[in-house]
């Protein structure tokens, strides 16, 4: 199996059927650059979070296969971390504790976990919770400790399963922002799930677009827009920005009832 030389994921003729009668997926091939961020978009039941968990090694495809830095997936792997739409933290550890857990599991010692979650945790903006619970946070600053405990053990990907749908609009719109703020410094690959067309404009800098199910490529869109320098306002008026937007809705409106 060879890569190119810009793909850090290949998904090559990825098929997945449950119950042996409904079809998710159906015969996926597609690139996802490194250092890019990539959303996956496309109407509900199409498979969108079905192909991210065959990728983070969650689930098995049942025909096709995915490589990943030249090896082929079997199962998570370091390399590889998951944030979850529904946060997936543990009720019973403090937000420090859920910061450092995925490098508990690496075999991390308690001083250089505390030093990297302490770290992540201030980047993510929760600098003073460090002893809360998740009952004591709100959604959006549950959906950051997810953020920061996958940052932590510095994996080469980061998968994110519409990690900002349960937050209202305007945190929405401030967790964008930081997320673009942080992969600029992070310098991660990021493979974004998410339903709504503005946020993967926003967001993308390659947007797979799959049909309904079986969820099949309908059409890869690379936006190509000038953030360097612009507010996110400015980029929302852009006239790539909402070219994007207008493309992808022309698709998109056909799949809806």
């Amino acid at each position: 199996m060879t890569m190119s030389a810009e793909a850090i994921v290949e998904v090559r003729g990825v098929g997945k059927t449950y119950d042996s009668s409904v079809e998710a997926l159906k015969d996926v091939s597609l690139s996802l650059p490194r250092g890019r961020l990539s959303t996956f978009l496309g109407p509900s039941g199409c498979g969108k979070t079905t192909l991210l968990k065959i990728i983070a090694g969650l689930i098995p495809p049942t025909r096709g296969e995915v490589w990943v830095k030249g090896r082929k997936v079997d199962g998570p792997g370091p390399e590889r971390a998951f944030v979850f739409q529904d946060f997936a933290l543990l009720p019973w550890a403090n937000v420090l504790r859920n910061v450092a857990f995925g490098l508990e599991l690496r075999g991390l010692s308690q001083e250089e976990r505390v030093k990297a979650a302490e770290d992540y945790i201030v980047r993510v903006g929760l600098k003073g919770f460090e002893t809360s619970y998740p009952h004591q946070l709100s959604g959006g600053m549950r959906q950051r400790v997810g953020l920061a405990r996958a940052l932590a053990v510095d994996a080469d990907i980061l998968l994110m399963d519409e990690p900002f749908s349960s937050v209202d609009e305007q945190t929405r719109r401030k967790f964008q922002e930081e997320l673009l703020d942080l992969l600029q410094v992070e310098r991660k690959t990021v493979i974004f799930v998410t339903h709504s067309i503005e946020e993967a404009a926003y967001l993308s800098d390659q947007i797979v677009l799959l049909s309904p199910r079986p969820g099949t490529v309908s059409k890869i869109i690379q936006p190509n827009i000038a953030r360097g320098g612009k507010s996110p306002d400015e980029i929302r008026r852009d006239k790539n920005y909402l070219d994007v937007v207008d493309e992808i809705w022309q698709i998109l409106k056909r799949y809806v009832d």
